[in-house]
């Protein structure tokens, strides 16, 4: 049964949310462990400004931080991963079920589609009768003159 309400589910999709967070991430996949200067690198932000964005990473158990002398390496985590990928899966799997339902109900669909008339008629119908303009009694007089 799916839980709805994890926080740490939802604390891994917050911290998806974000370009630079995801950017970060993707750098710790292609090298295993990078110091915070060298995450920082290809970013024009301030080094606090990463620092903020590790600490959401960190928070959410996406990564770990590492300190050695005054060096702070990082490195991927994939346990908070794996459960948001648990989560997605469960919800791939009722739509494409509810997809392909709907896919094989529209192929059996015994009903023929609306056939349009030969020549469309050139007003559209209606059961107003129209009336003829009433005729004025008298044409219209002069205009008053403003003073």
């Amino acid at each position: 049964m799916v839980k709805y309400q994890d926080a740490t589910l939802d604390r891994t999709f917050a911290a998806l949310a974000d370009p630079t967070r995801r950017a970060l991430l993707a750098q710790l996949e292609t090298d295993k462990t990078l110091s915070v200067s060298e995450l920082a690198a290809p970013f024009q932000m301030s080094l606090p400004a990463i620092l903020k964005h590790l600490n959401v990473l960190s928070d959410a158990g996406l990564i770990t931080r590492k300190k050695t002398g005054r060096t702070v390496t990082c490195r991927l985590t994939a346990e908070p991963m794996e459960h948001a990928m648990d989560w997605l899966n469960h919800y791939q799997r009722f739509w494409t079920e509810k997809l392909d339902q709907l896919a094989a109900f529209v192929e059996e669909d015994p009903c023929p589609p609306k056939q349009q008339p030969s020549q469309p008629s050139q007003a559209s119908p209606s059961n107003v009768i129209s009336m003829p303009r009433r005729k004025r009694s008298t044409p219209p007089g002069p205009t008053p003159k403003k003073s």
